[in-house]
């Protein structure tokens, strides 16, 4: 089943699926902006195209991921993202 999620009036969109072989994921873009996620479990963050520039919640400075590269975050935590172009990611919930 998918589910399809839309956040921060329509700039953020995702498709949340689940496989036997990844778990549950979802795939998404971000449009160009400034965001605040929040966690329940861990996630790891892998970004198809474009940059992110994040701020993870253990870290002091902003940290820019390029197309390929992976970020994971803690469960029950808060991270900023700034986008500049249009990106795409895949984001894995990880067992809690």
């Amino acid at each position: 089943m998918l589910k399809i999620n839309d956040y921060f009036d329509g700039k953020v969109k995702s498709i949340g699926f689940e496989n036997g072989s990844t778990g549950k994921v979802s795939i998404g873009v971000m449009l160009p902006g400034e965001y605040v996620f929040s966690t329940n479990n861990p996630e790891e963050m892998t970004v198809i195209t474009g940059s992110l520039k994040v701020l993870l919640p253990t870290a002091n400075d902003w940290q820019i991921f390029e197309a390929g590269q992976v970020f994971h975050v803690a469960k029950e935590s808060q991270f900023d993202v700034q986008v500049v172009e249009p990106t795409a990611y895949l984001c894995r919930y990880l067992a809690k």
